[in-house]
Formats: structure tokens, sequence, C-alpha cells
């Protein structure tokens, strides 16, 4: 069965913040060989030239403050579409080997802006620029997911939205080894404290892959949206009957009418069948 793609992403400063460090980036990554016409059905041409391509998506969102915070997100933003680039290529002959050097590359990448960051950091004062950074890198139906920091991801199957993403966060760890409750992570202030981030004194990338299924609606978001808008409301937006852009520009409205007291980044994809 194939499937059709639309997406949007939207970013904005918020409410209280006097700059934006939340960057988000959608690449539609495609074979260069495109067919005009022929006598061929539509599933003989998928069966020789494979899917039509790649998709990449991804939100960033920078630590350190203003203009440091940006160029960490920006920067990762960046490397990404340098790797959307210079893999182009992978899709010419794309297979189950081609998908490990696929994703092996993007961790690389990953860790390039990584490295990148602390260098040019090094022998300097304060904090560090930092960014989260969460991406999916999609070749129907195979969903590759890359996870830094507090940054989500999330898939609407059936009616019901699960995370499929967890915070990178020292609250997070500490609920995780039992040492603190819920509510007690919510209500202390070192619990959004990023355990893992790109550029920051720890990075542990967590890897994983999903496969999709038509009718399946993904969104990114950075925390700047899932501080004011839970779970059951994102279920009920991905649930709508509506396009990847009024979805995403309702949750960013949601986001903003809850408070809007950080930056907000969010990306949302829906697939459909033909």
């Amino acid at each position: 069965m194939t499937v059709s793609i639309d997406s949007f992403g939207i970013s904005d400063q918020g409410k209280v913040r006097e700059s934006n460090e939340d960057n988000f980036l959608i690449v539609d990554i495609r074979k260069s060989v495109e067919v005009k016409h022929s006598s061929l059905s539509a599933d003989a041409l998928a069966n020789r030239f494979g899917s039509v391509g790649g998709y990449l998506f991804a939100v960033a969102d920078g630590v350190g403050g203003g203009p440091e915070g940006e160029r960490a997100s920006e920067g990762a933003i960046t490397a990404l579409l340098g790797y959307a680039t210079e893999t182009v290529g992978c899709f010419h002959t794309y297979s189950a080997v081609k998908e490990h050097e696929l994703f092996e590359k993007l961790e690389q990448t990953v860790r390039g802006v990584h490295e990148k960051l602390i260098a040019e950091n090094e022998g300097k004062r304060g904090q560090a620029p930092a960014t989260t950074l969460t991406m999916i890198l999609l070749v129907w139906p195979r969903a590759y997911l890359v996870h830094v920091g507090d940054s989500r991801a999330y898939v609407r199957r059936n009616g019901k939205v699960q995370q499929l993403t967890r915070d990178q966060t020292f609250g997070e760890y500490m609920v995780n080894i039992g040492a603190w409750t819920e509510e007690q992570a919510s209500r202390a202030k070192p619990a959004a404290t990023l355990s893992s981030a790109i550029g920051g004194t720890e990075l542990t990338p967590v890897v994983g892959l999903v496969d999709l299924e038509p009718g399946d609606s993904v969104m990114l978001c950075t925390d700047g949206l899932t501080k004011h808008v839970d779970d059951s409301r994102v279920a009920s937006v991905l649930g709508n009957d509506a396009s990847a852009e009024t979805m995403a520009r309702q949750l960013l409205s949601d986001a903003l009418d809850g408070g809007g007291t950080d930056n907000i980044a969010v990306v949302v994809v829906r697939s459909q069948p033909e």
C-alpha cells in the first residue's frame, strides 16, 4: 500500500522569553530519478524504484540562554540538513543493507555537532551552549528515532497516543530509580536539569525504530509545548480530520493559551493511504 505524507512545522518565541532558541526541520529526501510518463502501472513503478525516498523531521531546543542556545540548536538542525544532502545518493540503491549505513551516519552527525560545540567552548567561562534534539528519519514504513534531552516524539494510532521518547532529565532519572515520585519530580527545581544534551557534559543519544501504519500521526515538539498541553489534548488534536498545518497551529495555540512560558517548536506528520 502506498501512502501520502503531509507534514508541517512551526515555532514561536512564546509570551515570556526574549528570544527563540527553538528550531525545527522538515526535509523531503527524494531520488533524482523521476518518471514523467509511462505505460507501467503505479505498482510496477513503485516496485522498480522502491519508496519515494525519505523524510527527515527534527526539533531542537537550545540551552544556555540567548544567542548561545540559539546557536547550539541551529547548529544541530543545520548539521541534519547537511546529512540529508549527503545521503540522497543512498536512496538510489536503498535496501536493508543501506539501512544500517543511513542510521549509522545519522548518529555520527549528532556526535559531530556535540564535539564541535565542545571544541568551540573550550577554555571559555560560563555555561557552554547545548541543545536537545529529537528527530525521525522516515523511510516508509520505518521511522528511525534519535533522541537527546527533553524534547519529545509521539505517535497516534487507533485513537491512542504513545510517547516514543523518555525525557533525559535529572527528575526522570530519580523517578526511574525509585528515589522520587512523579509528584516530587514535578515540584523539585533540579528535576528539569538535562542529564544528556548535545554540547553538554554528558551525551547519551537514544536510538530506536518504529514501524508506522497508514493513518498514523506523529508529533515532535520541544518542552515549551508539553509544559502546557497534556497528552489527552495531543491525542484529541492529532485525531482531527485536518491537515498537518492545522494540527500544528492548533497545538501551538494551545501552548500559548496555556501560558506560553517557553519557546515552542512543533512538527506534525500525517500518513494517509492513497
